[in-house]
């Protein structure tokens, strides 16, 4: 970097200073940002206490199954071999009105609904002589879809009562089960028979648009949470087959990452080499294609603006300014390649040193497991919550009349609450024949139910905390380990024992605090980032351009501060794990020595991402490839089924394991970023605070030390 002025130094802090009885992470500390700390674990026991409350109050059953008019579950207790819902007059969903409009909601409609077996598979309508009153009940022709309360062999009603009060549906559609709902089968209703026309209707297309307006409510009533039904049936089938293609891209991250020991080099090069090389194609492609249009008198000018974006390629200003671009960015990046050589080879050097500290401590690439095992924990427990909370409250029922065109059932308000299991519909007979009591919705009533809104939002701050903490505890464990390998003189015989145990023991009992205030900072950005999202996407509709503008600035702006807010966090998590001092300290001496070296960051950085994209490149890709073929039976093993024949949607496997696969390769790749950047603040330091002679000798590798032209006038290894 050159020897700085007293103004740089001034600016950006002194150097770190010789010490005599530095040799690595300090053993003698204390705790640190304890009031954090204390706030910290106040925040996870109320997180508990929350957890408790909702797992008392609610009931997920709610979201996972389907219920009948009487609020009974179906495909649990008595239903459950009864999984589905029958709907026996699904034209009446798309007709609520008056009291009915405003008190049901959710997937409840102004029908008898029944739990079946199976959903009916043809068009059938009740014969005419059954509205006779001599028709007997006991010859009804589907008696199975009849309310399980009705006893059609003893019953005196006549069928045309029966079917007045909806005790048993007067038709049935080709339907099929969708999240638990008998639902008109897909094509079904274009292929409705000639004599099929329900009462009230002048044609079979009328009864057909009529049923599909119904199906469009019923279906847009579904809570979001109902889709995961279907999900969990695939996650069921497939599950054995997504964790072998986690394991594949668990292989494959560490074979990458030892292979990077010995191809480090190589592959900076050729990745190096390659943009180049693509770039004066570029050049080359761009005047070819300027040469032959070398004769045409278009010009930009002429063409003007047009969406027709093709029209610019027949324009020789186009490939001449493309030409003029890339051969300034080719120019650009080649003088940083000649002038930064020095700096990129101390990076490949970094790189390869990391790799040998990996080797010699190789539980670190298996601590990330326990990271990602804490974070399925926080995720679990966020989401359990989320849903317990969200259907706190106990069901709700009323009284209402399902045929409102019935004399006197104006007299029934919706506003009557009843008990499903003690309902005496007989009471109403002379009233208003077809009363029933549904379930209208969950009560909202008590002091839990009405600040369920408050509590989901702490729900996902305290879980954005505990996310950050456990992220930010296994940075600082694995800074611990890796800087306890440099600062080791001779290495291997001077590395500690059991270096990422003694790491994680030294945080949890002296820094809790301080990953917890890093963690919270970047929890309120991120939170912050939440609430911009869901305000953009509720009022976007009614935002003029200048709010928008306002609005992306601010997103990009928060954007910003959380990438910094997370660079900022990982060094001074390398400084409390080295030197035990607070967060603000630490944060403050990590800024302080990058900014003195701020060349040697910028390009350490970026060769280390274009090492980091390609493996996650590789890993990601060739699992998802391999996935994709598999699930969507383009690979089939001997003897076996296509998988994609058991599947409701086979890209939900397919999505499974490429997000694992990523979650895997970043959890392998994190812990040699994490390495790297350990061993890189520590080489700034070794830098500051020695020079080779033999009362302060340099720990950095012989191929560091060669590189920059220094050695240690006494032998050490390495």
């Amino acid at each position: 970097m050159g020897k700085k002025s007293e103004e740089d130094k001034s600016e950006y802090g002194d150097p770190a200073q010789y010490d005599p009885t530095f040799n690595g992470p300090i053993h003698r500390r204390g705790c640190t940002d304890i009031i954090c700390c204390i706030l910290f674990m106040a925040a996870i026991a109320g997180y508990l206490v929350v957890g408790i409350m909702a797992w008392l109050y609610g009931d997920p059953r709610h979201v996972l199954y389907p219920r009948n008019s009487t609020g009974m579950f179906c495909g649990l207790g008595l239903n459950k071999e009864k999984s589905t819902v029958l709907y026996f007059d699904i034209i009446k969903c798309a007709t609520v009105t008056n009291i009915m409009a405003s008190a049901l909601n959710g997937l409840q409609c102004p029908t008898t609904q029944v739990c079946v077996k199976q959903c009916p598979t043809e068009f059938w309508v009740l014969p005419p002589r059954f509205y006779l009153n001599i028709a007997k009940a006991k010859d009804f022709p589907k008696p199975e879809y009849c309310v399980p309360s009705l006893d059609l062999a003893t019953t005196d009603l006549p069928v045309k009562e029966i079917v007045a009060r909806e005790l048993c549906p007067f038709f049935t559609i080709p339907t099929t089960p969708v999240l638990g709902r008998c639902l008109p089968a897909v094509g079904s209703l274009d292929r409705i028979p000639g004599d099929f026309i329900l009462p009230g209707m002048s044609s079979p297309n009328d009864t057909a648009n009529a049923i599909r307006n119904a199906t469009g409510d019923v279906v847009s009533g579904f809570n979001a949470e109902e889709v995961g039904v279907r999900i969990f049936e695939d996650f069921a089938s497939s599950w054995h087959w997504i964790l072998i293609g986690l394991l594949i891209a668990m292989v494959l991250s560490l074979m990458f990452l030892l292979l990077l020991r010995f191809t480090a080099a190589v592959i900076v090069w050729v990745l190096i080499v390659g943009v180049l090389a693509v770039i004066a194609y570029g050049i080359w492609h761009c005047y070819w294609e300027y040469d032959n249009f070398k004769s045409s008198d278009l010009t930009i000018k002429e063409v003007g603006f047009t969406t027709d974006f093709s029209v610019y390629l027949q324009v020789k200003d186009t490939w001449l300014a493309f030409l003029i671009i890339l051969s300034v960015l080719e120019a650009i990046l080649l003088l940083l390649l000649i002038f930064l050589r020095k700096r990129i080879l101390i990076a490949i050097a970094l790189i390869k040193e990391s790799s040998k500290a990996v080797g010699y401590m190789m539980s670190a690439l298996v601590y990330p497991l326990f990271t990602f095992t804490l974070l399925v924990v926080c995720v679990a427990y966020w989401g359990v919550t989320a849903l317990y909370l969200a259907t706190s409250g106990e069901p709700l029922y009323r009284v209402v009349a399902l045929n409102s065109t019935e004399l006197n059932c104006d007299s029934i308000s919706g506003n009557e609450t009843c008990d499903p299991l003690l309902f005496n519909s007989s009471a109403y007979q002379s009233t208003c024949p077809s009363v029933s009591c549904i379930f209208i919705k969950y009560n909202n009533e008590g002091l839990f139910q009405r600040n369920l809104f408050n509590l989901q939002i702490y729900n996902v701050l305290a879980f954005l905390w505990c996310v950050n903490f456990v992220i930010a505890l296994g940075q600082c464990t694995l800074a611990g380990a890796f800087a306890s390998y440099y600062w080791a003189f001779n290495k291997p015989s001077d590395i500690p024992m059991f270096p990422i145990s003694q790491a994680f023991m030294r945080c949890l009992r002296y820094h809790v605090g301080s990953l917890a205030f890093g963690a919270l900072i970047l929890t309120i950005v991120q939170f912050i980032r939440i609430v911009l999202e869901y305000l953009d996407h509720k009022f976007r509709a009614v935002q003029n351009g200048c709010a928008r503008f306002v609005m992306c600035c601010l997103k990009c702006c928060f954007w910003c501060l959380e990438k910094f807010i997370k660079f900022l966090n990982r060094n001074a998590y390398i400084m409390i794990a080295i030197y035990g001092k607070n967060f603000c300290v630490s944060a403050r001496d990590a800024f302080l020595l990058l900014m003195r070296n701020i060349v040697r960051v910028v390009v350490l950085d970026k060769v280390t991402d274009l090492l980091l994209f390609f493996g996650k490149l590789l890993v990601v890709g060739g699992v998802g490839v391999l996935a994709f073929f598999f699930f969507s039976g383009r690979i089939r093993l001997a003897g076996d089924t296509f998988i994609a024949e058991q599947l409701n949607y086979y890209w939900v496997p397919i999505i499974t394991v490429v997000v694992g696969a990523y979650l895997i390769a970043s959890g392998f790749f994190s812990v040699y970023n994490m390495c790297v950047d350990t061993l890189f603040l520590c080489f700034l330091e070794d830098l500051e605070r020695n020079d080779g002679s033999m009362q302060k000798p340099y720990y950095m590798s012989k191929s560091l030390m060669s590189i920059l032209n220094k050695k240690n006038k006494v032998p050490k290894s390495g």
